[in-house]
Order: structure tokens, then C-alpha cells, then sequence
């Protein structure tokens, strides 16, 4: 029995059966305030630092405690993750504009002009970001410009000199990334893991059959997350099996989705995480003396220690997710993915079933996203060029 509680913070549910997620998704935020803004709208409270007089620098201090939870276009909240990510370039955005791009003093938010732009994308292409950083960096502008009721203020990245290559992310996988095709025995080398750390060859266990990422897999609670079809809501033509997993803790965006524990490989990794879980209902497979932050810290060293990273024997934990993707691909196809010569044979609508099948199972929904996994989409859609199952590229978050 461990020392210590469960300690991820994840809060319990009486039982096995999900929660019904109302339709919009997460609710729409709102951000704690002052207690001196007790009362105030938005324009209430930035109409008290006067452009010329405040600094520009508390002035955007207050856009983000205003704004900075907000998704920049749909009615709901964001991660942390992003939260954190877009108020660090914010900031180094308007002092760079200070200190590298050529003005005497950064410019008050709310007077934010072309010219500010026009230097940022200068010193970005002299800096030689990468196109989905560069995406990355004009997608928080255009949030900054929406808490500033500027909509369509941060222009196409033509307008700014971009070429295409400079800024286009393709999303399409053209390199194999699954433990496979690197050469690795996978099940022998995930039972070496174990046999040192139990938890984390759990993960590792659950990461091979569902696909799920490192934080879903650190996340995952086995003995409350299965749940009867019956209980999923999917509609009775969608029925792969008797017992579902519900992926919900550590989704990314919160995103939660059901997947059939149709494979003995399933059954099997549930089991598994069961076994190291058996202590409490509401257990995670990550170890209970450790947090969240430090299981995942965990997790870094005892791949490392096994070579699973990029210069070691050329395999990480996400390429174990491509292993369990084009596998499910195999699955409904019985034929190898784009990525491996394969998919030839197939009608464009059996490539699209099968692309959003795989989509679904990874946690995203646009078919489109599995070209990150699978390759090029194999039938051109009229009009339209080879990319992911919808036409055209994968989106920015398609490979993660």
C-alpha cells in the first residue's frame, strides 16, 4: 500500500459512468479580477491607464489578466499550457519591439501599428523561426488584437513579406517515427522498463495500445475509466465492443473521447495499469508518492535511461503513439499506411473512414490530422491537393 495519497489533483466522481459535457464544451471563462475592478467593464478598467502615461508593459499586464484565459475564438477557456506560452511571447514581443526593432520605446498596446509588426516578422525571418513558430506567434497577435476589438488587424503573412515556406506548416509525416520501423523490438524493450519501473511500463503499455499521450498515460485512471457502450452515448453504429475506455484526464483541450477495448492488446494494457492501481478506485498509473510534475520527470529519465529518446536509439514515447496509429490504420484497411508505400488500393472513401477513424483514436477531430501519423492522403479531393483526409495540411496541433 503507498505512503501517500493520490496526489495528480484530479477531481473524483462517484462512479464509473461519465458525466454528460455540456454542449459547448468547457464553460465560458472568467477571469478573477481586483477587487478594486469589482463592478467595472473591460473598457472601464483600461480606460484608468491612460496611453502616453501608464506603461505599455502594465497595460498589457492588465490585457492579460483580463483576457489571457480566453480562447481567442470559441466561448471557452484555454490551457495552461497556451496561457502561459502566449502571455511569455507578449511580453518579449513588446520589448524586443524595444530593444531589437528599432523604436526608442514599445508601443502602448492599444496604439500597436503595422510598423510593430512589419519589424517583429523582420527580426523572426533574420532569426530564422520556424513556420509553426512563426503560425504560433501571429496566432497571440491576432488574440491581442481581438481583446482589443481589432478584428482582421494582424494581416496574411504575405502581406508581411512571408513566402509561403516561411510560414505554411505541411503537418504531413513524411518520415516514420513508430519504435518499428527504427528497428526495436517494442513489446521486449516496453517489458525491460517495466521489470525497473512498474509505472512507467504501465504507461508505456497503455501508450502502445490506445495511442495516448505521455500526460493521458501519466493521467489515466484504469479502474474508474471503463465504462459500458451503454454508457458512452455513441450512437448503436458506431459499437466496436462491450467495454469502452473514457480518455478524459490529461486531454488535450479538454478534449475527453471514448475508445472500444476491442483488442486483447487493450484488454491487456488495462489490466496492467489495474494491477499497479489496485490500491484505490480513483488510483493513476503514475506512481502516488510522486505529483504530476515529477512523474513526468520520471517518465524523461527512465526513457533516457533506456535510449528511448531521439539520439539514442532514435525512438521517443510519441513515436510509440505513430506505432499505435498506423496500427489501428492496419486494422480497418488491412493494407500499410501512405508512409510505408501502402493505401493503394482504397476508394477515397474507405482512406477517409479509415483517416478520421485514426484521427478519433488519437484525440483530434478532422480526418486530416492523421497525415501526421500515416502520411499524404492518397486521393486527390477535386480542386484541392494531396494533404489530410479533409484536403490540404494538418493542422498545427495534428503531430502533438
Amino acid at each position: 500500500m503507498p505512503s501517500q495519497p493520490n496526489r495528480l489533483l484530479i477531481p473524483s466522481f462517484p462512479s464509473s459512468t461519465p458525466r454528460p459535457l455540456p454542449l459547448g464544451g468547457r464553460a465560458t471563462p472568467k477571469a478573477l479580477r481586483p477587487r478594486e475592478w469589482a463592478g467595472l467593464s473591460n473598457d472601464e478598467i483600461l480606460s484608468r491607464f491612460v496611453p502616453g502615461e501608464a506603461s505599455p508593459h502594465t497595460v498589457l499586464e492588465v490585457l492579460l489578466k483580463l483576457h489571457n484565459m480566453e480562447h481567442t475564438a470559441r466561448a471557452k477557456s484555454v490551457s495552461f499550457k497556451t496561457r502561459y506560452e502566449r502571455a511569455n511571447f507578449l511580453r518579449h514581443f513588446f520589448r524586443e519591439l524595444e530593444s531589437r526593432g528599432g523604436f526608442k520605446k514599445a508601443p502602448d498596446p492599444r496604439n500597436l501599428g503595422q510598423r510593430h509588426i512589419q519589424a517583429a516578422v523582420d527580426l523572426w525571418r533574420k532569426d530564422g523561426l520556424k513556420p509553426s513558430t512563426i503560425q504560433t506567434y501571429l496566432s497571440f497577435l491576432r488574440g491581442l488584437a481581438s481583446w482589443l476589438s481589432k478584428p482582421g488587424f494582424i494581416r496574411r503573412p504575405a502581406y508581411y513579406g512571408l513566402e509561403l515556406a516561411e510560414y505554411q506548416r505541411s503537418g504531413i509525416n513524411e518520415r516514420e517515427k513508430s519504435w518499428s520501423a527504427q528497428g526495436v523490438d517494442v513489446d521486449g524493450l516496453i517489458d525491460k522498463v517495466a521489470a525497473f519501473d512498474p509505472y512507467v511500463g504501465g504507461m508505456l503499455r497503455l501508450i502502445r495500445a490506445f495511442g495516448l499521450r505521455k500526460r493521458e498515460a501519466i493521467m489515466f485512471r484504469p479502474n474508474e475509466c471503463v465504462v459500458n457502450f451503454a454508457d458512452t452515448g455513441l450512437p448503436l453504429a458506431e459499437k466496436q465492443g462491450e467495454e469502452y475506455v473514457w480518455i478524459r484526464q490529461g486531454a488535450k483541450g479538454g478534449r475527453p473521447r471514448f475508445v472500444p477495448m476491442n483488442t486483447p492488446r487493450r484488454r491487456q494494457a488495462v489490466a496492467s495499469a489495474q494491477r499497479i492501481a489496485f490500491w484505490d478506485s480513483h488510483a493513476h498509473t503514475g506512481d502516488p508518492d510522486r505529483d504530476l510534475k515529477q512523474n513526468m520527470v520520471r517518465f524523461g529519465y527512465v526513457l533516457r535511461k533506456f535510449g528511448i529518446t531521439s539520439k539514442g536509439l532514435g525512438i521517443t514515447a510519441h513515436g510509440l503513439r505513430h506505432e499505435a496509429l498506423i496500427e489501428e490504420y492496419i486494422a480497418i484497411t488491412g493494407q500499410e499506411p501512405p508512409l510505408r508505400g501502402g493505401g493503394e488500393g482504397l476508394t477515397r472513401e474507405q482512406e477517409d473512414a479509415a483517416r478520421l477513424a485514426v484521427s478519433r483514436l488519437a484525440g483530434h477531430n478532422r480526418g486530416r490530422a492523421s497525415a501526421a501519423y500515416l502520411g499524404a492522403l492518397m486521393h486527390k479531393k477535386k480542386g484541392g491537393t494531396r494533404g489530410g483526409a479533409d484536403g490540404g495540411a494538418a493542422g498545427g496541433d495534428a503531430a502533438a
